[in-house]
């Protein structure tokens, strides 16, 4: 898909020259794909994708986490309309809306005389939603692996509750996040990204007392003019306005609206 060696997305990631690393293969240059050609993926294809997704670790083997392909022409324009209106969501060959399932749990429990009264606990809801992440990335590396394209969509959670009408979720499902997967377009150039120094996220013994993001902002503020954004707005900038109260986009509902539905209210 790139063409990047190991070392040459190192360089891309840290602004700086790798030190001697093992055969990473292509972990170290994804990207989110934004633009796909139209060729169609086999569902065979697919389906050796989500014998990765379940082959990722779940804790106690609960297994708390499903996922919804969106096919049909007309609700994946739905889908996409709740989720920013993003045209990728459109595009891509195949959407998966990745869910918090604690309905098929429930049931299973129930049926052998079991109540499964904890699962309102928040370390449920956690548990789930780290089972999900686990899973829809391992299905990410497979399919980085194979020359096939992906990004995530957050703003599957930007609407829950017309997300839930839509996919007919039961109390108990909630969509996390969704994934689009296709043949990136063959002229498509998207850089790596640069991400923090490891010294800002990598602490030996104790959490580090001090934040040192080296060069960082100014590599950000360089990469965010090559696309064409505001000059001289870096990275600190643009995070800590990210997560202001004003930049939830309809988010700022989810505590109430998942305790409704059966989740962490304990």
């Amino acid at each position: 898909m790139f063409d990047e060696t190991p070392t040459d997305a190192w360089r891309m990631r840290y602004g700086a020259d790798a030190p001697e690393l093992p055969d990473l293969g292509r972990f170290l240059d994804h990207r989110s794909i934004r633009h796909f050609r139209p060729e169609p993926i086999p569902e065979s294809t697919v389906a050796g994708l989500i014998a990765a997704a379940q082959s990722a670790a779940t804790s106690s083997n609960l297994q708390l986490w499903s996922a919804v392909s969106v096919q049909n022409k007309e609700r994946r324009a739905k889908i996409a309309h709740l989720c920013a209106d993003q045209q990728h969501v459109r595009d891509a060959a195949w959407f998966f809306a990745f869910l918090i399932d604690h309905n098929r749990l429930r049931i299973a429990a129930r049926a052998v005389g079991e109540e499964a009264r904890g699962l309102d606990y928040t370390e449920f809801f956690v548990m789930a939603l780290i089972d999900a992440a686990l899973a829809a990335e391992r299905l990410v590396c497979a399919a980085e692996s194979l020359g096939i394209g992906i990004c995530y969509i957050g703003a599957l959670r930007n609407h829950p509750a017309e997300v839930t009408e839509l996919l007919e979720l039961p109390e108990g499902v909630f969509g996390a996040f969704g994934l689009c997967l296709g043949w990136p377009e063959q002229s498509l150039r998207e850089d790596v990204k640069p991400r923090l120094p490891q010294e800002a996220v990598w602490f030996r013994e104790r959490y580090g007392a001090g934040l040192s993001l080296g060069d960082y902002d100014q590599r950000m503020d360089a990469h965010y003019a090559e696309r064409g954004l505001k000059p001289g707005v870096n990275w600190s900038m643009r995070s800590g306005k990210r997560v202001d109260e004003g930049h939830l986009t309809g988010r700022e509902v989810l505590m109430e609206w998942l305790q409704g539905r059966g989740f962490m209210r304990r």
